[in-house]
């Protein structure tokens, strides 16, 4: 009697309620932590072929803020670090003809911009290549030559475990009395905030933005441990703050930033900037004690990023979608998706197109009596719903296309107009569909009460605690009758990376929720299956027919027994 009422309350209980994108903000996977880290050049590189030398300001404002440094009798050797296309490099040169400057950085398409700029003179500027991380300095400029180095948001992209490694290798290069002039991302900044909300956090403090480059953004106490505990002395700090307002937005951007000046540690000296009386910068641009804690520093000065651009560099919005061009069959079909450099930084796994969608619609296309004359529903479709248009163009009597994430369904209404007209276009409906959720369930019931005769997903299947969820939903709502003939048998077909999931947790799941695989691809006919179904739908050149080898298809019906 127990065990029956403990059936009772299982077959009660709601099916779980998951989608493929993570929900939380919980931070890069390891896998893109090491990618980041890996490939900072190349990302930095791309940012460069982007942007060419129209990203950043030339900085002229350092002679205001830093020129005591600079000037003098003897002639000041300058070493830029992370030089970029040279936005410090030549205002320096114009205010500071007789200086020379070295210059490095890790992206060679920034130093390709440096060469090529107008000014350029190899007489004046050395400019390499260098990951100040890995490459030892003094291999290309002599030891303790340098009376100044200038760091201007670039410590920033370094992982701060590596850190301390970049300011080893400066103090290789510079003068026992030299300087450091650094300005940098501070902790409080508007970016971080909005960095905050998504999931692009790195380690504390420290974030990737959309196009793969990096940001950390640094807190006093971190800033001033760094530099002393690698042999510097503190002689100034300041906060700044700026407001930045983009009209044509709307958007008012709250700029926060450090600006400091380190030397080269003297034993025989004890000079050092007391942690505590470090300077603020106020509205008069003069320097001021920071007596109290709670006085919101405040600094006019230009800032360094322009504001064209600034908006999407900082987290805030991401660049225009991507139009591309997609060949099925005999059909182009043109999409909105957000951009590559973008994808693996969206929450969403709907914003892109797979190539297991690629396949599938192939697939259909070449074999429309999968879909003719029945009612389709695709779980997951994303933001393309390529699947879903082909199988309007198959002549499916209709299709359901669902996603659980609502940016996905807003471009995938946009893509659905762009690419269908009437009738084709009527046939289709956009529905939101979290799986497992028994409201979005009934919405989805509404409109089409007698179930539907053919399921596709495609890569709905990689993160195994949406398995379960995935079948629940299908159960709901696979028809509950065949069409006559086992070729008419509602059906659910799932199409994958092999790389990407546990085929092992998918069967399992499926004979939870009443499915069986009757047919699964390139692998073949499961063992009791009368036929394969699969294999006649691909052409003798299958090869040049299929995207990657790594694809596969299962295919499932309903256990005769289960519903």
């Amino acid at each position: 009697m127990a065990t029956d009422m403990r059936d009772t309350v299982e077959q009660a209980k709601p099916p779980p309620q998951l989608q493929i994108y993570p929900t939380s903000s919980s931070g890069i996977s390891p896998f893109w932590r090491e990618k980041y880290e890996r490939d900072a050049r190349k990302y930095w590189d791309v940012f460069y072929k982007r942007h060419h030398d129209r990203f950043f300001k030339d900085r002229h404002y350092l002679d205001k803020e830093w020129g005591h440094y600079f000037s003098g009798a003897e002639r000041k050797v300058i070493l830029e670090v992370g030089c970029g296309a040279g936005n410090t490099i030549f205002p320096l040169i114009a205010t500071y003809p007789t200086i020379f400057i070295h210059a490095c950085d890790f992206s060679p398409r920034a130093i390709n911009l440096v060469k090529a700029h107008k000014d350029f003179m190899e007489s004046q500027v050395n400019v390499f290549v260098c990951d100040l991380t890995a490459d030892d300095l003094s291999k290309q400029i002599s030891p303790s030559s340098v009376d100044i180095v200038t760091m201007v948001f670039v410590l920033s992209a370094v992982s701060p475990e590596k850190m301390p490694l970049a300011l080893q290798n400066i103090r290789k290069v510079l003068k026992p009395d030299g300087y450091v002039l650094l300005r940098d991302y501070a902790t409080g900044d508007l970016a971080q905030e909005r960095f905050s909300c998504k999931d692009q956090k790195i380690s504390e403090n420290f974030y990737v933005r959309g196009d793969g480059t990096r940001a950390f953004y640094f807190s006093d106490e971190f800033l001033m441990s760094l530099f002393t505990e690698n042999g510097f002395d503190i002689e100034e700090h300041s906060l700044c703050c700026k407001q930045v307002e983009n009209r044509s937005r709307e958007i008012i951007m709250n700029r926060r930033w450090v600006q400091a000046v380190f030397r080269l540690h003297d034993a025989s000296s004890s000079r050092c900037t007391i942690p505590g009386n470090e300077l603020v910068r106020g509205r008069d641009s003069m320097p001021q004690l920071n007596k109290s804690p709670l006085e919101e520093p405040v600094y006019e000065s230009e800032i360094d990023i322009a504001d064209s651009v600034a908006v999407e560099m900082f987290g805030i919005s991401i660049s225009s979608d991507e139009i591309i061009e997609v060949n099925i069959g005999e059909s182009i079909f043109k999409m909105k998706v957000v951009p590559k450099e973008f994808q693996h930084t969206c929450k969403s796994t709907g914003l892109m197109l797979w190539e297991s969608a690629q396949l599938m619609a192939s697939v259909i296309a070449a074999n429309p009596t999968i879909v003719a004359g029945k009612r389709v529903l695709e779980l997951g479709c994303g933001c393309g719903g390529i699947c879903s248009m082909v199988a309007v163009v198959s002549a499916a009597d209709l299709v359901v296309a669902t996603d659980g994430d609502s940016k996905a369904l807003d471009l995938l209404t946009q893509n659905l107009s762009a690419n269908l007209s009437p009738p084709d276009l009527d046939r289709i409906i956009t529905k939101r569909l979290e799986w497992g959720n028994k409201d979005h369930i009934e919405g989805i019931k509404k409109l089409n009460d007698t179930g539907f005769e053919m399921i596709i997903g495609t890569d709905v299947t990689y993160i195994p605690e949406a398995i379960s969820p995935l079948f629940a939903t299908a159960k709901e709502l696979i028809s509950p009758v065949g069409g006559g003939s086992e070729e008419c048998e509602p059906a659910v077909i799932f199409c994958h990376v092999l790389r990407r999931v546990d085929e092992p947790a998918i069967l399992s799941a499926a004979s939870q929720f009443g499915f069986q695989l009757v047919d699964k691809w390139p692998t073949g006919v499961p063992t009791g299956s009368s036929k394969s179904i699969i294999s006649t739908w691909f052409p003798e050149n299958a090869c040049n027919f299929i995207p990657t080898a790594a694809l596969n298809i299962m295919y499932f019906r309903r256990a005769k027994t289960a519903f």
